[in-house]
Protein backbone atom coordinates (compact mmCIF):
# COMPACT_ATOMS: atom_id res chain seq x y z
CA UNK A 1 0.00 0.00 0.00
CA UNK A 2 1.61 3.43 -0.73
CA UNK A 3 1.97 5.89 2.30
CA UNK A 4 -0.90 7.09 4.20
CA UNK A 5 -2.04 3.83 4.11
CA UNK A 6 -4.46 4.30 0.91
CA UNK A 7 -4.97 1.49 -1.24
CA UNK A 8 -3.16 1.96 -4.69
CA UNK A 9 -6.99 0.38 -6.72
CA UNK A 10 -10.09 2.06 -7.62
CA UNK A 11 -12.67 -0.62 -4.93
CA UNK A 12 -15.63 0.90 -7.03
CA UNK A 13 -13.62 -0.13 -10.16
CA UNK A 14 -12.67 -3.10 -8.72
CA UNK A 15 -15.82 -4.24 -7.97
CA UNK A 16 -17.46 -3.84 -11.14
CA UNK A 17 -15.24 -5.88 -12.54
CA UNK A 18 -15.67 -8.53 -9.96
CA UNK A 19 -19.11 -8.21 -11.05
CA UNK A 20 -19.23 -8.58 -14.39
CA UNK A 21 -16.79 -11.78 -14.22
CA UNK A 22 -19.09 -13.27 -11.28
CA UNK A 23 -22.17 -12.43 -13.82
CA UNK A 24 -20.21 -14.07 -16.93
CA UNK A 25 -18.79 -17.38 -15.35
CA UNK A 26 -21.08 -17.53 -12.20
CA UNK A 27 -19.49 -17.69 -8.66
CA UNK A 28 -18.08 -20.97 -8.31
CA UNK A 29 -16.12 -21.34 -11.85
CA UNK A 30 -14.75 -17.62 -10.62
CA UNK A 31 -11.53 -18.22 -8.58
CA UNK A 32 -9.63 -15.81 -6.69
CA UNK A 33 -6.70 -15.95 -9.55
CA UNK A 34 -9.18 -15.01 -12.12
CA UNK A 35 -10.49 -12.02 -9.91
CA UNK A 36 -6.93 -10.69 -9.09
CA UNK A 37 -5.81 -11.01 -12.55
CA UNK A 38 -9.40 -9.36 -13.92
CA UNK A 39 -8.88 -6.51 -11.00
CA UNK A 40 -4.90 -6.16 -11.73
CA UNK A 41 -4.23 -6.64 -7.93
CA UNK A 42 -2.88 -9.20 -5.88
CA UNK A 43 -4.72 -11.37 -3.52
CA UNK A 44 -3.64 -9.98 -0.30
CA UNK A 45 -5.08 -6.80 -1.60
CA UNK A 46 -8.40 -9.04 -2.68
CA UNK A 47 -8.85 -9.94 1.09
CA UNK A 48 -7.89 -6.95 2.71
CA UNK A 49 -10.28 -4.48 0.64
CA UNK A 50 -13.19 -7.34 0.08
CA UNK A 51 -12.43 -10.41 2.61
CA UNK A 52 -13.02 -13.74 0.83
CA UNK A 53 -14.31 -15.00 -2.09
CA UNK A 54 -17.91 -15.04 -0.97
CA UNK A 55 -17.78 -11.74 0.81
CA UNK A 56 -16.45 -10.48 -1.98
CA UNK A 57 -19.90 -11.85 -4.18
CA UNK A 58 -21.70 -10.80 -1.51
CA UNK A 59 -20.64 -7.28 -1.62
CA UNK A 60 -21.38 -7.42 -5.60
CA UNK A 61 -24.52 -8.80 -5.17
CA UNK A 62 -25.68 -5.77 -3.11
CA UNK A 63 -23.86 -3.41 -6.15
CA UNK A 64 -25.91 -5.48 -8.85
CA UNK A 65 -29.43 -4.98 -6.62
CA UNK A 66 -28.88 -1.60 -6.16
CA UNK A 67 -28.41 -0.82 -10.15
CA UNK A 68 -31.22 -2.43 -10.42
CA UNK A 69 -33.11 -0.68 -8.17
CA UNK A 70 -34.83 2.33 -10.29
CA UNK A 71 -36.16 -0.20 -12.47
CA UNK A 72 -37.68 -1.79 -9.28
CA UNK A 73 -39.31 1.27 -7.73
CA UNK A 74 -40.50 2.64 -10.96
CA UNK A 75 -42.34 -0.61 -12.10
CA UNK A 76 -44.01 -1.35 -8.61
CA UNK A 77 -45.05 2.29 -8.71
CA UNK A 78 -47.09 1.92 -11.95
CA UNK A 79 -50.81 2.66 -11.40
CA UNK A 80 -52.24 -0.62 -12.13
CA UNK A 81 -50.76 -4.75 -11.87
CA UNK A 82 -50.81 -4.99 -15.82
CA UNK A 83 -48.45 -2.15 -16.42
CA UNK A 84 -46.04 -2.71 -12.94
CA UNK A 85 -45.73 -6.40 -14.89
CA UNK A 86 -45.39 -4.51 -18.39
CA UNK A 87 -43.01 -2.46 -16.79
CA UNK A 88 -41.08 -4.72 -14.73
CA UNK A 89 -40.57 -7.58 -17.30
CA UNK A 90 -39.70 -5.01 -20.63
CA UNK A 91 -37.30 -3.31 -18.38
CA UNK A 92 -35.77 -6.66 -17.23
CA UNK A 93 -35.40 -7.57 -20.76
CA UNK A 94 -33.59 -4.31 -21.96
CA UNK A 95 -31.15 -4.92 -18.81
CA UNK A 96 -30.82 -8.42 -19.98
CA UNK A 97 -29.93 -7.66 -23.43
CA UNK A 98 -27.59 -4.44 -22.67
CA UNK A 99 -24.95 -4.08 -25.28
CA UNK A 100 -21.61 -4.13 -23.65
CA UNK A 101 -22.48 -5.80 -20.46
CA UNK A 102 -23.31 -9.98 -20.17
CA UNK A 103 -26.50 -10.75 -20.98
CA UNK A 104 -29.24 -12.06 -18.70
CA UNK A 105 -29.11 -11.35 -14.96
CA UNK A 106 -26.50 -11.96 -12.34
CA UNK A 107 -28.88 -13.55 -9.89
CA UNK A 108 -29.85 -16.44 -11.87
CA UNK A 109 -26.58 -17.25 -13.70
CA UNK A 110 -24.49 -17.03 -10.80
CA UNK A 111 -25.75 -20.15 -8.86
CA UNK A 112 -27.26 -22.32 -11.84
CA UNK A 113 -24.29 -24.72 -11.45
CA UNK A 114 -22.86 -25.30 -8.61
CA UNK A 115 -21.27 -28.00 -6.66
CA UNK A 116 -21.23 -28.45 -2.87
CA UNK A 117 -18.74 -25.83 -2.53
CA UNK A 118 -21.46 -22.89 -3.71
CA UNK A 119 -24.44 -24.04 -1.74
CA UNK A 120 -24.08 -21.22 0.70
CA UNK A 121 -24.01 -18.98 -2.42
CA UNK A 122 -27.15 -20.65 -3.87
CA UNK A 123 -29.11 -19.89 -1.07
CA UNK A 124 -28.22 -16.05 -0.72
CA UNK A 125 -29.38 -15.78 -4.55
CA UNK A 126 -32.81 -17.27 -3.49
CA UNK A 127 -33.25 -15.42 -0.60
CA UNK A 128 -32.44 -11.82 -2.79
CA UNK A 129 -34.72 -13.93 -5.46
CA UNK A 130 -37.50 -13.88 -3.51
CA UNK A 131 -37.36 -10.66 -1.57
CA UNK A 132 -37.83 -9.90 -5.25
CA UNK A 133 -40.95 -11.81 -5.62
CA UNK A 134 -42.19 -10.71 -2.04
CA UNK A 135 -42.28 -7.03 -3.48
CA UNK A 136 -44.01 -8.01 -6.44
CA UNK A 137 -46.74 -9.95 -4.65
CA UNK A 138 -47.38 -7.41 -1.58
CA UNK A 139 -47.93 -4.97 -4.61
CA UNK A 140 -50.35 -7.18 -6.44
CA UNK A 141 -51.87 -7.49 -2.79
CA UNK A 142 -52.71 -3.90 -2.70
CA UNK A 143 -53.90 -4.43 -6.51
CA UNK A 144 -56.63 -6.23 -5.07
CA UNK A 145 -57.70 -3.72 -2.20
CA UNK A 146 -57.53 -1.12 -4.63
CA UNK A 147 -60.12 -3.39 -6.94
CA UNK A 148 -57.79 -3.34 -9.59
CA UNK A 149 -57.37 -7.17 -9.30
CA UNK A 150 -60.44 -9.10 -8.75
CA UNK A 151 -60.95 -10.74 -5.11
CA UNK A 152 -59.90 -13.59 -5.03
CA UNK A 153 -56.56 -13.21 -7.08
CA UNK A 154 -53.61 -15.56 -6.05
CA UNK A 155 -50.68 -12.55 -5.56
CA UNK A 156 -48.28 -15.12 -4.53
CA UNK A 157 -49.07 -17.51 -7.68
CA UNK A 158 -49.14 -14.81 -9.97
CA UNK A 159 -46.07 -13.18 -8.76
CA UNK A 160 -44.29 -16.28 -9.07
CA UNK A 161 -45.54 -16.63 -12.26
CA UNK A 162 -43.78 -13.25 -13.06
CA UNK A 163 -40.66 -13.88 -11.80
CA UNK A 164 -40.32 -17.18 -13.23
CA UNK A 165 -40.92 -15.20 -16.64
CA UNK A 166 -38.36 -12.77 -15.80
CA UNK A 167 -35.97 -15.96 -15.20
CA UNK A 168 -36.93 -17.63 -18.27
CA UNK A 169 -36.39 -14.24 -20.02
CA UNK A 170 -33.04 -14.02 -18.36
CA UNK A 171 -31.77 -17.58 -19.57
CA UNK A 172 -32.96 -17.29 -22.95
CA UNK A 173 -30.99 -13.58 -22.92
CA UNK A 174 -27.88 -15.40 -21.48
CA UNK A 175 -28.59 -17.89 -24.78
CA UNK A 176 -28.25 -14.80 -27.25
CA UNK A 177 -32.06 -14.87 -28.02
CA UNK A 178 -32.81 -11.56 -29.89
CA UNK A 179 -34.05 -8.97 -27.58
CA UNK A 180 -37.49 -8.49 -30.34
CA UNK A 181 -38.22 -11.75 -29.24
CA UNK A 182 -37.73 -11.73 -25.92
CA UNK A 183 -39.87 -8.40 -25.56
CA UNK A 184 -42.33 -10.06 -27.45
CA UNK A 185 -42.48 -13.03 -24.95
CA UNK A 186 -43.04 -10.24 -22.09
CA UNK A 187 -45.65 -9.03 -23.96
CA UNK A 188 -47.40 -12.10 -23.84
CA UNK A 189 -46.80 -13.23 -20.11
CA UNK A 190 -48.66 -10.05 -18.94
CA UNK A 191 -51.90 -10.98 -21.31
CA UNK A 192 -52.28 -13.59 -17.43
CA UNK A 193 -52.63 -10.80 -15.82
CA UNK A 194 -56.19 -8.87 -15.46
CA UNK A 195 -56.08 -4.95 -17.20
CA UNK A 196 -56.96 -2.73 -14.72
Amino acid sequence: MPRGGKRAFDEEAALDVALELFWRQGYEATSIADLTEAMDIRPPSLYAAFGNKRELFEKVLHRYAEARSPLSREALAQPTAREVALRLLTGLVEAYTTPGKPRGCLTVQAGLASGEDGRAIVEVLKVARDDYRRAVQDRFEKAVADGDLPAGTDCRTLARFLMATAEGLAVNAASDAPREELMAAAVLAVQVIPAG
